[in-house]
């Protein structure tokens, strides 16, 4: 066998751009020469693990991650990792587990993907980003001096982002009729809202990289090539469907009682506490003059909301 990239969550949002690129820099890079990637997915047999499956120098393999043990990274020869963490209730256990895995296995370097950077913090209101904090603190501790990581803390989704106002425009040009524009970002505050497609790219190049030392233990801002405010997402709306938006609600977290719903085996009150995770956005605190300079030199984020908007309705 050959050692390993392992790629947890390859058909996820930014798991998969991960994947595309690195399949594409083994091909070039004389540091990766030789190296499997391994695609990890519940299901081979879904459509987009086939088609994983298909890209040179790629191996879709179906491992439930949170099951990961040192033997298996030891038996596929994994010396780097990338990780794309859920938000559930038990992410810390899960993901401190794979991380202690990979310790023990001797793995190189891990690149995982955070949350925000303003919510990074012990005392963020959103229970999840209290985790990734807790993460990074584990990682940086003198017992995993061992194992060499960099942890992306990504700026909201733009398809997130902006999916409430694709979904207006679709609607219009379908029915010629308007509901409520509900948004979960603020009027007026800029927000340097990525594209996952960036923070892949972003992650691959870390990944393909010979020295790793200086991106050892560094937390990284990562946000989009522009910001934009709620304002602006309404004039977007109304350009493509040519008329004033009727209704506007903005900092919508409604949709907080779907989740809630959808896991009544968790704590109501933990799971509701997301609906805090963009006050900082909305304070302004999220906007693109946080980015580390780091991420330009590695790969500069380039998909703009109208870029995203447009694959949006496309979709």
């Amino acid at each position: 066998m050959a050692p390993s990239l392992l790629i947890v969550g390859a058909t996820g949002n930014t798991g998969r751009c991960v994947t595309e690129t690195l399949s594409n820099l083994v091909q070039t890079s004389n540091v990766l020469s030789g190296h499997r990637v391994l695609a990890l997915t519940r299901s081979s047999k879904s459509p987009l693990a086939q088609q994983l499956a298909k890209l040179p120098n790629i191996e879709v393999v179906e491992q439930n991650w949170v099951e990961i043990t040192a033997d298996w990274l030891r038996e596929h020869e994994v010396v780097r990792a990338f990780i794309a963490p859920h938000i559930q209730t038990n992410q810390f256990a899960e993901e401190s587990t794979f991380h202690l895995a990979a310790l023990k296995a001797g793995v190189k370097y891990v690149v995982r993907i955070s949350t925000a950077a303003a919510n990074v913090r012990p005392d963020c209101p959103a229970f999840y980003a209290r985790s990734h904090w807790a993460i990074e603190n584990l990682l940086s501790s003198p017992e995993f001096k061992g194992l060499q990581w960099t942890s992306l803390q990504s700026n909201v989704f733009s398809p997130l982002y902006l999916s409430a106002a694709a979904e207006l425009i679709k609607q219009y040009r379908k029915t010629g009729k308007q509901d409520t524009l509900r948004m979960i970002g603020s009027s007026d505050a800029p927000v340097g809202i990525i594209d996952p497609h960036d923070i892949g790219v972003v992650a691959a190049r870390l990944l393909s990289l010979g020295d790793v030392t200086a991106h050892n233990n560094a937390r990284y801002v990562l946000n989009g090539p522009e910001d934009i405010t709620g304002n602006q997402i309404v004039k977007m709306v109304e350009q493509h469907i040519g008329t004033p938006v009727e209704n506007v609600i903005f900092k919508d977290v409604s949709f907080i009682e779907h989740l809630v719903a959808a896991a009544p085996q968790e704590s109501r009150n933990v799971i509701s506490s997301i609906r805090h995770a963009l006050e900082p956005a909305w304070e302004g605190k999220s906007s693109t003059s946080t980015t580390s300079k780091e991420v330009f030199e590695l790969a500069a984020p380039k998909r703009t909301p109208a870029d995203v908007l447009k694959t949006l309705l496309e979709g």
